[in-house]
């Protein structure tokens, strides 16, 4: 019997290759928004990533567009205070949301970018998929349980995005993958595909990329 939550199959070569010049091509840095009247148009499809703090997002977006610094890494949590969004050529934005969970910044901060990323997941027309990273060592954690729950009431579809492949021992792989597709199977938003993916090695990347070229 197939296992609910399969990992996602590598794309067909014709597929990975558009999926590569759209997202490695012309890539730019559009804006950092802080409140729900500075988004721009809803003109193209969009994509967002999610993950809380130091889970490897910003490494995974600039592994998926080829860019060393297009989304500034940290090792201090809470350091995307805005929700930022980049230009894929003219068809696509990719929106890098602000780390979730404990963040190195005052409670009321906190209160307002949760409030941002509610509103912005609720409201947001042009969003087809949200990525939720889970950092593939430690599987989904309450607090990534929180971001599902918003994404399900948001009836905004959900893809798991495990990171960091390339450190999980393999004798931790499929106890990690079992809880987390135990988790998944409460989300009704969640899409039964996962994605596992290494930043440092490339592994998972161009299925990734072929994801979002997919989008329509």
């Amino acid at each position: 019997m197939a296992l609910p939550f399969p990992i996602a199959e590598d794309p067909d070569p014709a597929l990975q290759e558009r999926a590569r010049i759209l997202c490695t091509g012309q890539v730019e840095f559009l804006k950092g928004v802080v409140a729900m009247d500075g988004l721009p148009d809803a003109d193209r499809i969009e994509v967002c990533f999610a993950g809380r703090s130091n889970v490897g997002k910003s490494s995974l977006i600039n592994a998926l567009t080829g860019r060393k610094g297009l989304a500034r890494a940290s090792n201090t949590p809470g350091r995307t205070q805005e929700i930022n969004f980049f230009t894929l050529a003219d068809s696509h934005y990719i929106v890098d949301l602000p780390g979730y969970g404990f963040a190195n910044a005052p409670l009321a901060k906190v209160e307002q970018w949760q409030r941002l990323l509610k509103r912005y997941l609720a409201g947001r027309v042009s969003l087809r998929r949200a990525f939720v990273l889970i950092d593939f060592r430690h599987g989904v954690k309450p607090v990534d349980e929180e971001i599902m729950g918003l994404l399900d009431s948001s009836a905004v579809t959900f893809q798991t995005v495990l990171t960091k492949a390339d450190k999980v021992k393999a004798k931790d792989r499929d106890r990690v993958l079992s809880q987390v597709r135990d988790r998944l199977s409460k989300h009704p938003a969640a899409f039964p595909e996962i994605v596992t993916t290494s930043s440092e090695t490339g592994d998972g990347i161009p299925t990734l990329r072929a994801i979002v070229a997919s989008l329509v």
